[in-house]
């Protein structure tokens, strides 16, 4: 069986809008840690259009917030069509209804002499949905192997552009990688695509032929080859390697492709390998379950896997708006399992509180950015927001595992 996920730089057009829409949250929560945020974002040709729903007694200053991000990112040269300090940026920004925030507004009202459980009990979800967590044994970060070398070659990728080692690198790029399965486990690489922009020309050599042969090179020697150190399944004479199969690649970014907020929602979870319940992460504060939740179902099925009792866990919850117990919750290890899926349900439940102020509480959402400099949820808006190993993520930590293996 062959599989394949792509991953996206942080310079793609939706995920520019992605780190803005999270640097507004970040912003907000750092001043007003009860914030609620519904932030969207728009980019085209020379334009920023930032709207949505927001509730806050923080005071930012929106259009820098932005310019700075887009510098950030590496668009600060007007010949790409969009540039930080060039760019048109327009705010039409409203209150969150009062009907979407009043099944947890009122329960944030905590009435003396509660306990700490009869609070988190009082305190519903933020909005209906259902999300999935996942993970699997087939790499060092219990992530499915396609998604993962995606996120590890973009990742290399934008490296390679900030640090100069490849300084003819442009911000806008996208990756993708096939796997081999065997009796579902992976057993070797496919295909290896990169599409990466760049400038017309290479140390002053404009023949296009030469600088796709020249970037091609670059990208295996410097970007491809570096990020297959710690597996067992690597690249081999048989596996094809795509750069730019166009031909070339140096309009992009917002000028070659209008960006919007949430729409890389399969590169922010897990490649497609798993389910996937609808709802975008960014520019949500974490009452939405859309965002909390799924890092929690992750948290589980992460810490599941990492205890040996499965090599594999998918976790699927539910919620109702202003009711705080998920409405369902159902696990599958597709076979994979030591206990029975009906055990293991039942072992979640008894050790995981999955209601949203608990999960808010226990990761301390809403406190990450003032705690980390004011900036956290917009450095897991691009290169995925699971299996991170070059961030400390609460839901990463597998501090469950050694207690869930004795069962």
């Amino acid at each position: 069986m062959l599989f394949t996920s792509e991953s996206v730089t942080e310079g793609h057009p939706d995920k520019i809008c992605d780190q803005i829409s999270d640097t507004i949250l970040d912003a907000l929560l750092t001043q007003d840690p009860k914030s609620r945020v519904a932030a969207e974002v728009v980019v085209n040709t020379g334009l920023v259009l930032i709207t949505g729903e927001i509730t806050s007694q923080a005071h930012v200053n929106y259009v820098e917030l932005a310019r700075q991000k887009i510098a950030e990112i590496g668009y600060t040269q007007s010949e790409n069509g969009f540039a930080a300090h060039s760019c048109s940026v327009i705010v039409a920004i409203d209150e969150q209804s009062p009907d979407i925030a009043q099944g947890v507004n009122q329960a944030l009202e905590a009435r003396e002499g509660q306990t700490e459980d009869e609070i988190l009990e009082s305190i519903g979800a933020g909005d209906q949905g259902i999300m999935f967590g996942y993970a699997c044994n087939e790499t060092p970060e219990l992530m499915p192997m396609p998604i993962a070398l995606s996120h590890r070659i973009a990742r290399r990728l934008s490296h390679c552009r900030k640090s100069g080692q490849l300084p003819y690198l442009r911000p806008d790029g996208k990756t993708q990688v096939t796997v081999i399965y065997e009796n579902g486990i992976p057993v070797g690489i496919d295909t290896i695509l990169v599409s990466t922009q760049h400038t017309p020309e290479i140390d002053g050599i404009g023949d296009n032929n030469k600088v796709q042969a020249r970037i091609r090179q670059d990208v295996w020697e410097q970007v491809v080859e570096p990020i297959f150190t710690d597996l067992s399944v690597r690249p081999n004479d048989r596996t094809r390697f795509l750069v730019n199969p166009t031909g070339k690649f140096v309009i992009g970014g917002p000028q070659g492709d209008s960006g919007l907020t949430g729409r890389k929602i399969i590169v922010d979870t897990y490649g497609g390998y798993a389910r996937h319940g609808g709802g975008a992460f960014s520019g949500k504060d974490p009452t939405k379950v859309d965002r909390s939740a799924a890092y929690a179902c992750r948290y589980v099925a992460k810490n599941i896997v990492k205890a040996g009792l499965a090599q594999k866990c998918e976790l699927q919850v539910s919620y109702a708006i202003g009711v705080a117990r998920p409405t369902s919750l159902t696990i599958e290890t597709f076979g994979t399992g030591k206990l029975a899926d009906e055990q293991l349900l039942n072992l979640v439940k008894a050790e995981f509180d999955l209601r949203p102020a608990a999960i808010i509480k226990n990761f301390g959402l809403c406190d990450l950015p003032s705690k980390r400099n004011g900036r956290f949820y917009q450095d897991i808006a691009a290169y995925g927001h699971l299996g991170r190993t070059d961030l400390d993520l609460p839901w990463e930590q597998t501090d469950r595992a050694t207690g869930l293996s004795s069962f």
